[in-house]
């Protein structure tokens, strides 16, 4: 089966394209990108080399050492172009002012050979890419996987999609619970935040940020302000330094904070953020609880529900080309805002034991909302909502 088939045909049809640009394919750990890669050379017609930066291979000599490997490749190829493939990108130190020589010596001479980077990072944008590669490269997000793909792939129920989360990797372990949670924070968490952050950018407090995302995921779906977050962290430093760190974890594909909706744009990130982790994968690793002890919790649970819902909107709001916010006034709140234009969509999560509240009367009295949705026990339900793309809303 293929997967991530809308990313595979945009990068086939990318690659097919007369016109030369870096491919550059970035997303969280293990979400498919080297198997979409894969995908694309069984599907095209072009020569390619892969190869894959191995912590040793450290210095932009490597690059130039396989840069030159692949021209004499398609020198010696039958074709008009060549397909070069770097995966890892990010592990190579000042990569991308190495690729931006290369890049342009080639393009002078003329000499089609096509490039694709891989990087399991988006901070690898932030180290390079719109510095020295401004106007030379298209830029492909691949996301976590969503319902339908984790249940066409791997046939979970929507109640173990809610719980186990979108990491196809860890999907061979969910059977025996230990194991797939041990999996989870080795392979993903702790691998994601040593390797693709604490390795990538300076970070004083490595501690502190790992803190930062274990009480970021426990609050998930949760309005907590930094000051009140500094109370429960040690050695805490101050709120500059725990917005940073989210940033990071953001930028990561793990953990973000949903900023208040306002109609004035200057005052979104002076609010609280709502905790939001980007796969629940993440919430159930590191709780102490598990998924049958959880499921028959309706308070515990319906933060489940919730963190699913918002993992599905802010997963799929590249390709909708839509942003995520909060909303609450005083004790009233509506769970999630989606804006596009002037488009405004108010969706108000309920679980089972969920306290009513008029925030949805208030936010439509004042903001006048496109369209209001309910989703949950009534209304539609949280199973048919994780199957819409939430960008047919705006339809």
């Amino acid at each position: 089966m293929e997967f991530k088939r809308k990313q595979l045909d945009v990068l086939i049809n990318r690659t097919n394209q007369a016109q030369r640009v870096i491919q550059v394919l970035t997303g969280p750990r293990q979400v498919g990108k080297t198997t979409i890669v894969k995908q694309l050379c069984n599907s095209i017609n072009i020569p390619y080399t892969y190869v894959i930066a191995e912590n040793e291979a450290n210095s932009t000599t490597w690059v130039i050492q396989q840069w030159e490997t692949a021209r004499l490749k398609f020198k010696n190829a039958d074709s008009d172009s060549y397909l070069l493939i770097i995966d890892e990108i990010q592990k190579i130190k000042n990569w991308s002012e190495t690729v931006k020589q290369l890049w342009d010596t080639d393009t002078f001479n003329e000499l089609n050979l096509k490039v694709i980077l891989l990087g399991s990072s988006g901070l690898m944008l932030q180290q390079g890419l719109n510095e020295s590669l401004a106007g030379r490269f298209e830029l492909l997000k691949i996301p976590h996987w969503n319902f339908n793909e984790i249940n066409s792939c791997f046939g979970l129920t929507h109640e173990q999609y809610a719980w186990f989360g979108g990491y196809p990797g860890a999907m061979p372990f969910i059977k025996n619970e230990k194991r797939w949670k041990e999996y989870v924070k080795n392979a993903l968490i702790e691998a994601t935040i040593s390797k693709d952050v604490l390795m990538l950018t300076t970070i004083h407090k490595p501690a502190l940020m790992k803190q930062v995302f274990e009480m970021g995921v426990h609050y998930s779906s949760k309005i907590l302000s930094y000051n009140k977050m500094l109370g429960q962290l040690q050695d805490a430093g101050n709120t500059v330094t725990i917005a940073h760190y989210l940033n990071l974890l953001d930028v990561a594909g793990l953990l973000t904070g949903l900023q208040k909706f306002y109609i004035e744009k200057h005052r979104e990130k002076s609010s609280s953020p709502k905790w939001q982790i980007k796969n629940t994968a993440l919430f159930s690793a590191l709780s102490k609880n598990s998924f049958k002890q959880v499921s028959n919790d309706a308070i515990k649970w319906g933060q489940v529900i919730e963190s699913a819902i918002g993992a599905h909107l802010i997963n799929m709001a590249d390709e909708g080309d839509y942003e995520v916010y909060y909303w609450r006034h005083k004790n009233e709140e509506v769970d999630f805002i989606l804006k596009k234009d002037d488009y405004i969509i108010a969706i108000e999560v309920k679980s089972g034991l969920s306290k009513f509240t008029r925030g949805m009367d208030t936010f439509r009295n004042k903001y006048n909302p496109t369209k209001i949705l309910l989703v949950g026990t009534s209304g539609l339900l949280w199973q048919e909502f994780l199957e819409i793309n939430p960008k047919t809303l705006f339809d």
